[in-house]
């Protein structure tokens, strides 16, 4: 998109505010190059255009992706797109210990899922392991960097606490010549992990923990993912992400709050190295928002890896667990995250978000796509007495009420149907309209009905309803709109019907603030909901028989259910409810 043909900007916030007010400036039209020739297709778009903002979204591979990341997918890649800018997407790949391929196919894939496209601009913090090196050798020459010879818990106990300034390693004030020395010999791999440390030489006495000499490099004698065996020294997350950001020329770095108190680090590394020609100028500055704190979920990454470790569910993309995974299976939709990550909005003040809102957002998109089809859940027979023995007729219901140019399906109608077993009382309650004795309705697309009875067994469980039709009562059919009744039932001919697997899903948690007032890291576990899965066999129109992985539906009176993406085979569709057609969780 030309910078001429910006898309104009849904809703408005602090951070596109700040955007609009930096274009408006030419903030970035000008920009001083430094020798180094910086990602493929970065310094070349940024010369004649930069008034063209980049942000960019830099998740690290150690685990799937969950609802809060979506946010900030849609909140970084929609700025680039409503601003005529890029997004990149960037892996955070300096801990080779917790990190998988895994993990990086399955947040490409989530991203491209959402909506959004980086184009070429795909890069690795490890793309930039040799300059992140050579950077950590000029600071070492400027007095600026130390090698420490602590160990973890003696530095942490230098580091001092909220009320005790730090206090100066004793390898504090070592020579460039030997900080030189010895942090070239922990990248020839000479030295254990743990046995020294690089740290930037800032100030111990500073309030901001983050400025109290943070650890830049830390030895690890461990395989990489991408640069196998090349380095046994990795840089820490702090002194690569801002350095990341300026390579690539970011503009606006956009972060949760909590990275707040690191943006001091994040400016002093910049404006170091920016200073010594090593960077472009201007540099990136980072921006926070509030993450998103929604409830009944849990989006801790260790609680998600316990849920998943434990067995409390069925595995990362479980359709309950919080990831985009999981979301996809269960089918939550890229467009109902994208209206859902439009209403909340962004601020720099936390707050809660109802889950509700969420499944509302689903419910919307899918209410306009979702085409309609019948299952009976739990299934009890009805048997039409006076309709002929032997004989079928096709009714006719529409694919989608609000969409004619759909058409319709055709649906066969015989002697005994299926009915959910609910629809049927033999002393009805206060305003029940369905089936009881003497009592009229509707099958819905096909014919009015009278019940007459039922038939239980010796404990007096229901076996079948009873009912006699009305043959000039045919939904479609002249005179059919005569007949009013207040009752109107769906149903699948019994014949025709096929059972399937229909899984029932609902929030993972009963607690809105799961683990809240209680103490101990497992607290939240108590608030599992047991009944977040029901597995059931459901009787299913025809028409379901060719439901493709992935194709969602309304089942009516019951909610949206779609295809299992895994599970499902041709012509046997597993389904997963995505979510009922009302908030039943709107009194709790």
């Amino acid at each position: 998109m030309s910078a001429d043909h910006i898309a104009p900007a849904v809703t408005t916030n602090f951070i596109r505010n700040i955007v609009e007010a930096d274009l408006a400036a030419g903030k970035y039209t000008a920009r001083r190059f430094s020798g180094r020739p910086g990602p493929a297709g970065v310094q070349a778009s940024a010369s004649p255009d930069q008034a063209k903002i980049r942000t960019r979204f830099p998740p690290e591979p150690n685990g799937y992706l969950h609802y809060g990341h979506a946010k900030s997918i849609c909140l970084n890649f929609g700025l680039a797109r409503d601003y005529g800018g890029a997004c990149h997407l960037r892996f955070d790949d300096t801990n080779p210990t917790r990190e998988e391929q895994e993990y990086v196919d399955s947040i490409i894939d989530a991203v491209h899922w959402l909506g959004f496209d980086w184009g070429e601009n795909l890069y690795y913090a490890s793309d930039y392991f040799d300059w992140l090196y050579e950077f950590a050798e000029a600071l070492i020459a400027a007095g600026l960097a130390y090698v420490d010879s602590l160990s973890a818990d003696e530095i942490r106990e230098h580091r001092g606490n909220l009320t005790e300034k730090g206090r100066n390693s004793p390898h504090r004030e070592r020579g460039v010549a030997e900080n030189m020395d010895l942090f070239r010999r922990m990248k020839a791999g000479e030295f254990a992990d743990g046995a020294h440390v690089l740290r930037l030489k800032i100030d111990m006495g500073s309030p901001n923990f983050n400025l109290r000499d943070p650890i830049a490099y830390r030895v690890r004698h461990a395989t990489h993912h991408r640069t196998g065996d090349k380095w046994c020294i990795y840089p820490m997350y702090d002194y690569t992400h801002g350095i990341s950001d300026a390579l690539e020329n970011i503009t606006h770095s956009v972060c949760t709050l909590e990275f707040e108190d690191h943006r001091p680090l994040y400016d002093w590394l910049n404006e170091k190295l920016g200073a010594m020609n090593l960077l472009n100028l201007p540099l990136p500055h980072q921006y926070e928002f509030s993450r998103l704190n929604l409830t009944y979920v849990v989006l801790s990454k260790r609680r998600l890896i316990q849920l998943v470790d434990e067995g409390h569910t069925d595995g990362w993309d479980d359709p309950r667990m919080p990831t985009l995974v999981g979301a996809r299976r269960r089918g939550f939709t890229p467009a109902g995250f994208r209206l859902f990550a439009e209403r909340i909005g962004v601020s720099k003040s936390d707050s809660w978000i109802d889950m509700s809102l969420l499944e509302d957002c689903m419910r919307e998109d899918l209410n306009e796509k979702a085409e309609r089809r019948i299952a009976v859940l739990d299934p009890i027979k009805l048997v039409i007495d006076n309709y002929p023995v032997g004989q079928e007729e096709t009714c006719f219901a529409p694919n989608h009420p609000l969409k004619p140019e759909l058409g319709k399906r055709e649906m066969p109608f015989s002697k005994e149907l299926w009915i959910e077993r609910e629809d049927y009382m033999e002393v009805p309650a206060k305003g029940y309209r369905r089936l009881y004795p003497g009592n009229m309705v509707r099958l819905r697309y096909g014919f009015v009905v009278k019940c007459s009875g039922a038939d239980y067994d010796g404990e007096g469980n229901l076996l079948a309803v009873h009912c006699e039709y009305l043959p000039d009562s045919k939904s479609g059919t002249p005179g059919s709109d005569s007949y009013k009744v207040k009752g109107n039932l769906h149903w699948v001919s019994l014949l025709h019907a096929y059972p399937a697997e229909v899984r029932l899903f609902d929030r993972l948690f009963s607690s809105p603030h799961p683990g809240a007032g209680s103490d101990g890291e497992r607290a939240y576990l108590a608030d599992l909901n047991h009944d977040s899965k029901k597995v059931v066999i459901a009787y299913l129109e025809p028409a379901l028989k060719a439901a493709q992985p992935e194709e969602s539906f309304q089942f009516e009176r019951h909610g949206y259910f779609v295809a299992d993406r895994v599970d499902s085979q041709p012509a046997r569709p597993v389904f997963n409810r995505t979510v009922t057609l009302r908030d039943s969780w709107g009194s709790t």
